[in-house]
């Protein structure tokens, strides 16, 4: 299993070492130690969710407020979609900035996204399936959004899908009404960099008693 930070600082892209043969596949998506020592800590599970959606659904962009937010370890056992996060945190040096990781069914990525970070993704494929290992409940109070097609962070989303077939994003109404990064900072809804990382170095001061 194999870590890869992304170019926003908490965000990781795991690859997974798959054995396989005449009868399929096997493989570890997730393993503690791993992940502990490329991100500090533990992942404290709280939820587990799926998602299946149609080729062109557009998922996000989706954060909880710190703290404690909610970090998210996915992965796509079916299907193909193509994983964005995006810094939305006040002060940090990349604020505005995203990377991508496609998760499918071939190489059967993961990607994790720690406290504070905004995540969407885009299917590629009908009945691509999403799961998520999420580190606290789902909070409708905390959860809050930005908009994926916001100009200002000129998220480069796919026109193919992965048939080749045209597609184009398709949103829920509330992601829809979702507000742009900039009226989402103006209405004091954006997390701060110093609010993720001490966070986390509490996470990290539990896994070290």
């Amino acid at each position: 299993m194999e870590y890869r930070e992304l170019s926003i600082e908490g965000a990781w892209e795991i690859t997974p070492r798959q054995f396989g043969d005449d009868r399929g596949v096997f493989l570890e998506w997730f393993k503690a130690a791993p992940f502990a020592d490329a991100t500090g800590h533990h992942l404290n599970l709280a939820q587990a969710n799926c998602s299946v959606s149609a080729a062109g659904v557009l998922r996000g962009i989706h954060f909880a407020q710190v703290p404690p937010s909610q970090a998210k370890y996915v992965t796509c056992p079916k299907g193909a979609v193509l994983d964005v996060a995006i810094d939305i945190r006040v002060g940090s040096p990349t604020f505005g900035r995203y990377d991508t990781v496609l998760l499918d069914d071939v190489d059967r990525r993961a990607i994790y996204l720690s406290e504070g970070i905004g995540h969407a993704f885009m299917s590629l494929e009908d009945g691509s399936t999403v799961v998520y290992l999420c580190s606290t409940v789902y909070d409708p109070v905390r959860e809050k959004g930005v908009h994926p097609l916001d100009p200002e962070l000129a998220i480069a989303w796919p026109t193919t899908a992965r048939d080749g077939s045209p597609i184009s994003p398709r949103l829920s109404p509330k992601d829809e009404a979702a507000p742009t990064l900039a009226e989402a900072q103006e209405q004091g809804l954006l997390p701060t960099l110093q609010q993720a990382l001490v966070y986390r170095s509490s996470l990290k001061d539990l896994a070290d008693d």
